[in-house]
């Protein structure tokens, strides 16, 4: 079977494309189209089918109408009555500037096949070409193969790969550079971009370096970064050869921001061999129509983010103290989710499709992110290896092994593999370690990790003027600010809101009787220090309510990773190893 699809935008206004699928060789009295409902990297049910319609198939050779009927949400039978060859015509709405998206305007047509270009059930790994009907001035990436230049022809040789390779339109930027010997790409589409072009290759370039140091090479041909500027920022998404980022077209300047963005852009080039290659047997091969459950995202996610964070000052793109600034920060994230007492890394990991991409009021106390404790749990474990082993094998060891026992020849880890190749990588009885913190709720003492690469953790030194002679109270609450309205948007356990029956969705409007405006919280409950009785009206579902509450102390805000002034030679050797840099003795600890 030959299987063609003619994408053609139409006027940018309308945000749509209309798209020609050619099928030739069928056999049997019909055939099924199917859209997937998910795609690989993005763990939810998102439903896309929602944005194709004016689905309609006629005979290729007599141009005779035939019958489609849509079987479910996302499933039309075509029953083409023994025609040699089937044309199918439909629109697409495309709208989406994200990750996995399908935008349509008049700078670009970005496209993931999955969005737009249903398969033919039963065919999925027969090649798959697309052709595209294109303004003449706009060109077309992608890391499909090329098989047509006028008009743009890609090919990919199953389904699964033409998901896997983003489609990108228009006039972008393009940059470039080698590293570890492939070629390597830049695609920046939007105006008004604040970036420098020489330094984005260059810091792109370490990155990519020092994860083929890590693995001893890189398993592309090639390599695209797309990314797409805009207002409101999406993320990223992995492919085996490409990535796709929605930023900010000002994510580029100030330090802080482009540390984030060089983090991001880290974890997914660390995806295409930690997911892409390196990946859950439990996903493959993959269904497009329903959930793929696996209890190892957090070692698919969790460590790549870990990995994506240390290979910055590896790569020379970040200081160590500013890789342990960024780190203390992720324990005090964690640190304030209750949820992480009450959810293992391997249900979380599990019931991602309900959980963490479709989070509620409660989500904070009922769960935690495999991302979050995923990055934390796999610097921990780093560490215990490192010191355990008198620092003779590492996480670093463990992750190349699973890269060449399961990464380069193909095969999909086992949900029970991860935890027994790691042990026999590093000669190491892991077992302990994965029931307390990955399958088990145990907390982490991260103080005691830090001291095996001789660093410590504690707060972070903060001067208190005459005005703060006291920690302000906390009430144990998130909020915002909407219509000018203090609206509480979650109730964290075991914290002051909680016990005096604070819901989501009450309205704070006093404190013991005052008038408070929605920016004035913090001042109020600075004249109200831990162990205060307050008493807070609020509207509850539109009625009067008062509610007495008793506030408590904050959580730190931050902590502060810091090298110990007597480590060990083995904690140096540590330090020196885990980070790539040599040993930094403390400094004074300066003041907020």
């Amino acid at each position: 079977m030959a299987i063609t699809y003619t994408v053609r935008p139409e006027a940018p206004a309308t945000h749509r494309a209309s798209i020609l699928l050619e099928v030739t060789g069928v056999s049997g009295p019909s055939f099924d189209l199917v859209l997937p409902s998910w795609v690989p990297g993005s763990y939810h049910i998102l439903d896309y089918a929602k944005n194709l319609d004016h689905v309609a198939a006629r005979d290729a050779g007599t141009k005779a109408p035939l019958a489609v009927t849509r079987i479910d949400k996302a499933r039309w039978r075509v029953a083409h009555g023994g025609a040699v060859g089937v044309e199918v015509t439909y629109s697409v709405y495309g709208h989406g500037l994200v990750t996995e998206g399908f935008d349509v305007t008049e700078e670009h047509l970005f496209l993931n096949a999955a969005l737009g270009l249903p398969y033919v059930d039963g065919h999925t790994q027969e090649p798959h070409e697309v052709v595209l009907l294109l303004p003449p001035e706009w060109r077309a990436y992608t890391e499909l193969a090329p098989v047509g230049m006028h008009p743009p022809r890609f090919r990919a040789s199953d389904y699964d790969e033409l998901v896997d390779a983003p489609i990108d339109c228009g006039r972008p930027e393009e940059l470039g550079f080698h590293a570890a010997g492939i070629p390597h790409r830049i695609l920046l589409c939007g105006q008004g971009g604040n970036y420098e072009a020489h330094r984005l290759e260059e810091d792109l370039r370490r990155i990519a370096e020092a994860t083929a140091r890590l693995f001893g090479g890189l398993p592309m041909p090639r390599y695209t970064f797309f990314y797409h500027l805009t207002d409101v920022p999406d993320g990223g998404l992995e492919h085996a050869s490409s990535c796709s980022c929605v930023v900010t077209r000002t994510a580029f300047q100030p330090a802080s921001s482009y540390q984030r963005f060089l983090w991001l852009s880290s974890h997914e080039y660390f995806h295409a061999i930690n997911v892409k290659r390196i990946r859950p047997a439990a996903l493959l091969p993959f269904d497009y129509t329903r959930e793929a459950y696996t209890k190892l995202l957090w070692a698919m996610e969790g460590t790549t983010d870990y990995y994506g964070l240390l290979l910055l000052p590896r790569a020379g793109l970040l200081s160590p103290g500013k890789f342990l600034e960024k780190l203390s920060g992720e324990v005090v994230r964690y640190l304030g989710i209750p949820g992480r007492r009450a959810r293992s890394l391997e249900e979380a990991s599990f019931v991602s499709w309900i959980d963490l991409y479709q989070a509620t009021e409660e989500t904070r106390n009922r769960s935690v992110s495999y991302y979050l404790k995923g990055l934390l749990v796999s610097w921990a474990l780093d560490l215990e290896i490192r010191h355990r082993t008198e620092n003779r094998a590492s996480l670093d060891t463990g992750w190349r092994v699973l890269w060449q026992r399961f990464g380069q020849p193909g095969v999909g880890v086992g949900e029970e593999e991860l935890l027994r190749t790691l042990s026999e990588a590093v000669s190491l009885d892991l077992a302990p370690f994965f029931r307390r913190f990955v399958s088990g709720t145990e907390e982490l003492d991260f103080a005691a990790y830090a001291r095996f690469a001789g660093l410590e953790l504690g707060p972070k030194p903060k001067t208190l003027g005459p005005e703060d002679d006291a920690e302000p109270g906390w009430l144990g609450v998130e909020h915002e600010t909407r219509d000018g309205r203090l609206r509480v948007t979650a109730v964290l356990d075991d914290g002051p809101g909680r016990r005096a029956g604070l819901s989501p969705g009450d309205e704070i409007v006093a404190i013991d009787r005052n008038r408070i405006a929605p920016e004035d919280l913090g001042k109020a409950l600075r004249r109200a220090p831990a162990g205060t009785e307050v008493e807070l009206t609020v509207f509850r579902r539109g009625r009067l309510a008062f509610v007495r509450a008793t506030t408590g102390i904050a959580p730190p805000e931050k902590l502060r990773l810091s090298p110990s002034a007597t480590p060990t030679p083995l904690e140096r050797a540590i330090y020196e190893s885990w980070l790539e840099a040599k040993w930094e003795p403390p400094k004074p600890a300066e003041p907020e």
